[in-house]
C-alpha cells in the first residue's frame, strides 16, 4: 500500500482525536505528541499478574503510520461482540483484536466512533478504572 499523503493522513488522525477527546474528562490524556494520542481511565487501579499500581488502564490510542492511521481500543477485547454491533462500518477496519486501521476517509465514521467509545467509557467505569 502506497503511504498516505499528509492531508489525508492528518485529515483521518484529526477526525478520530476530535471523538476521542469528547470523553476528555472523564478519561485522561495519558500521551500526546505528534502522531499520537493517548487515553486512560482516571483512577490508579492494579495492572498486571504482579498488580502493580498504574495510574490509569489503558483506553485507547490513535498512532499515525507512514500507510494508515492506527486507532488501539482495549475495551473491546473484552466484549467483542457487544462493541461490534455498534460499529457495522467501522468494523471492516479492525485489524485483530484491539486495532483498527485506517486507510481512507471514508472508512471513519463518526457517529460510530462516538457510540464506541461512549459505551467503552461505561464499561471502563463498571470495571472500576474509572472514578
Amino acid at each position: 500500500m502506497p503511504p498516505l499523503s499528509t492531508e489525508t493522513r492528518d485529515h483521518i488522525f484529526s477526525c478520530i482525536k476530535e471523538v476521542m477527546a469528547k470523553y476528555v474528562p472523564p478519561m485522561v490524556v495519558s500521551k500526546e505528541k505528534s502522531g499520537v494520542y493517548e487515553l486512560m481511565g482516571n483512577k490508579p487501579v492494579p495492572y498486571g499478574s504482579k498488580k502493580v499500581i498504574v495510574p490509569g488502564m489503558y483506553f485507547s490510542s490513535i498512532v499515525a503510520r507512514k500507510d494508515m492511521i492506527s486507532f488501539y481500543f482495549f475495551p473491546i477485547y473484552y466484549q467483542t461482540e457487544e462493541f461490534i454491533g455498534l460499529i457495522p462500518t467501522v468494523s471492516k477496519c479492525l485489524k485483530g483484536k484491539t486495532c483498527f486501521n485506517f486507510k481512507k476517509p471514508e472508512q471513519v465514521n463518526v457517529k460510530e466512533l462516538n457510540a464506541l467509545l461512549k459505551k467503552g467509557v461505561a464499561a471502563w467505569k463498571k470495571l472500576g478504572y474509572m472514578k
